[in-house]
């Protein structure tokens, strides 16, 4: 065999490994149903609503810290339908605000809208965890991508909510996101 179908089997072989973990290893390959019988239930009516206090680090594709923020949330619901406002601070003095709309469906699966959601968002409350898909566009300034996001929401017995987040670009992750999620006491 020559270097250079050597290097080309190298290169197959190393497309085909990643293909395989991306599908049936990792955080990306969580199911709902793998939280169905956990911890207390996550009922977005509940655990997001009122004023939120939530803080978090953004890391880059290199797995570095890139960014830290402390958002105030606060969410509203009436019946399945909920709206959470959010103002993000981050470490740079950039204030972001956004605003989500959700809706949740009696078999706990959820829509989820916003401005910077390209498509409706999808996900499901199963057990002590809620998980949601969605497209973002990125603002100008940050090159103006679109990122697929795998978003996950897991709540703890004191009703703190981790959250933990996947931004991937062609497959590959470019940046991810841990925050705490605890409710305010008015």
């Amino acid at each position: 065999m020559t270097p250079f179908y050597a290097l080309l089997l190298g290169i197959a072989l190393t497309l085909i490994l990643l293909a395989v973990k991306s599908r049936f290893i990792g955080f990306r390959t969580q199911q709902p149903a793998d939280l169905a019988k956990s911890g207390p239930r996550f009922d977005l009516r509940t655990h997001l609503a009122g004023p939120i206090l939530c803080e978090g680090v953004i890391y880059g594709p290199t797995g570095r810290v890139s960014s830290r923020f402390v958002a105030e949330m606060e969410g509203v619901w009436d019946g399945n339908s909920g709206v959470l406002k959010e103002r993000f601070r981050y470490d740079s003095g950039r204030v972001q605000d956004r605003e989500w709309r959700l809706f949740l469906s009696n078999d706990w699966s959820i829509r989820a809208e916003a401005d910077d959601v390209v498509g409706p968002g999808t996900g499901r409350a199963e057990g002590a965890g809620v998980q949601l898909r969605y497209r973002i566009k990125l603002d100008e300034e940050a090159g103006g991508h679109v990122l697929n996001v795998t978003d996950w929401m897991y709540l703890m017995e004191n009703g703190t909510i981790m959250n933990r987040s996947q931004f991937t670009k062609f497959g590959i992750t470019v940046a991810e996101l841990v925050a705490t999620m605890r409710r305010i006491e008015a």
